[in-house]
């Protein structure tokens, strides 16, 4: 896109002097976006042209003014033309340095970065998880290596970052790398915030991913069925430690909650619902989105079960828990035990609550995203995949409509 820079002169009356006279300024405006600069000149407002944005007459004090209005405004364009032949990126901001006579430090890519980076971190536990500065901290990690590797740098000026700069991170991360194709689209997607960042700061004036296009591939989700289920309720382990393991993950199973907002559940977190029965009121981690969820009979056994077990009642828990590594560590061992040919993990089980549990028996989608606290409809599409089970069983229900219509016609005789 071609920079479009425009000038205008003015007389702020907003700032007129005691004696009268009125500042004269300088606007100028570059796609849109306008900074105004004082001229150092001042004119009696009856004797300022608005159209031609200059004194009028040929005074010897309208020549004098005139004269430093076409001396700033060759001085402007001077600024402009330095800028393209410098191949800066042009807008309010560096051509206002470039007038004011400011030191024109070049933005870096590393040091944003690592100041959103340390944003993040300062925020961990009040708006973001652990595990989004680890991806962000990755994301950096991996941006240093990737110029080390192709440019030989450990950091770029960001008005240097272009579309091919995009295309062959792209490339690193899937060959050198050897990263999936949803782990690169996420390492850029992070990339891209950091990129947005300047971009909103007016410190870049192009979007480098303006022409980019990644697509997140859709992945199979596993889940388990009611018979592994089973398998899993009535299995008779040998060590507490799996027991426990079993039954907390049951309970996320039939409520739905991922691992850290298991871990973070109290009592204080069951209280009656709209219907007079007990339900879990709780807020996800992740995105600090609700979760209202009506406890099922499995998950209220196991809150019983537990009730009394010293970590619940010493750090105020609702259910003991392993930490997450763990728990799936432990979980491969239940899935090897109960002959189960899939990779267990802990949160599977939110997989096995929208499609085993509740959409195949018929819960609406819209109850099941409310559930589980999706933001929005569509993530829930990924999760609750329609199984072959629930189509069967709807269109039995529309082949039934259609038998029935078609023994009415025979009745009546059309057939």
């Amino acid at each position: 896109m071609k920079t479009k820079v425009s000038i205008l002169f003015y007389a702020k009356k907003a700032k007129a002097a005691a004696n009268g006279l009125v500042p004269i300024y300088t606007r100028i405006t570059i796609n849109g976006k306008r900074i105004e600069l004082s001229t150092n000149r001042f004119v009696e407002i009856s004797k300022w042209s608005t159209e031609a944005g200059k004194m009028k007459g040929t005074s010897e004090e309208a020549r004098s003014i005139n004269n430093h209005l076409d001396l700033l405004k060759s001085q402007i364009r001077d600024a402009e033309m330095e800028l393209i032949h410098k191949k800066t990126v042009i807008n309010t901001e560096t051509i206002k340095r470039k007038l004011l006579g400011v030191d024109e430090r070049a933005r870096m890519l590393v040091p944003i970065f690592q100041d959103h980076n340390n944003k993040i971190k300062e925020l961990v536990g009040k708006e973001y998880a652990p595990g989004t500065l680890e991806r962000y901290t990755t994301s950096l990690k991996h941006t240093i290596e990737f110029m080390q590797w192709k440019y030989n740098i450990s950091d770029i000026d960001i008005t240097k970052i272009d579309h091919a700069f995009i295309t062959d991170y792209e490339f690193w991360l899937r060959s050198v790398r050897n990263c999936a194709n949803n782990t690169a689209v996420k390492y850029l997607k992070n990339f891209n915030k950091i990129i947005k960042l300047c971009l909103a700061n007016d410190w870049l004036d192009k979007n480098p991913f303006a022409n980019y296009k990644a697509k997140v591939k859709e992945v199979e989700r596993v889940y388990l069925t009611e018979d592994e289920i089973q398998s899993i309720i009535n299995k008779d382990f040998n060590t507490e430690r799996l027991s426990l393991v079993r039954d907390i993950f049951l309970f996320s199973c039939f409520t739905g909650l991922a691992y850290i907002d298991v871990k973070n559940l109290t009592k204080s977190h069951i209280s009656y619902g709209i219907d007079g029965e007990k339900w879990i009121f709780t807020h996800r981690q992740k995105t600090d989105t609700s979760s209202r969820i009506p406890i099922l009979p499995t998950a209220q056994f196991i809150i019983d079960k537990y009730a009394n077990h010293p970590v619940c009642i010493n750090e105020d828990k609702l259910l003991p828990i392993f930490s997450n590594q763990k728990m799936n560590a432990y979980l491969k061992e239940i899935a090897a035990v109960c002959e189960i040919e899939k990779e267990l993990t802990f949160h599977i089980a939110r997989h096995i609550f929208a499609t085993t549990v509740t959409l195949t028996n018929g819960v609406p989608i819209e109850s099941v995203s409310k559930m589980l606290g999706h933001k929005n409809l569509s993530i829930t599409q990924q999760y609750a995949k329609v199984l072959d089970r629930k189509v069967s069983d709807d269109m039995r229900i529309l082949k039934d409509k259609f038998i029935f219509k078609e023994t009415k016609i025979k009745k009546s005789g059309a057939l």
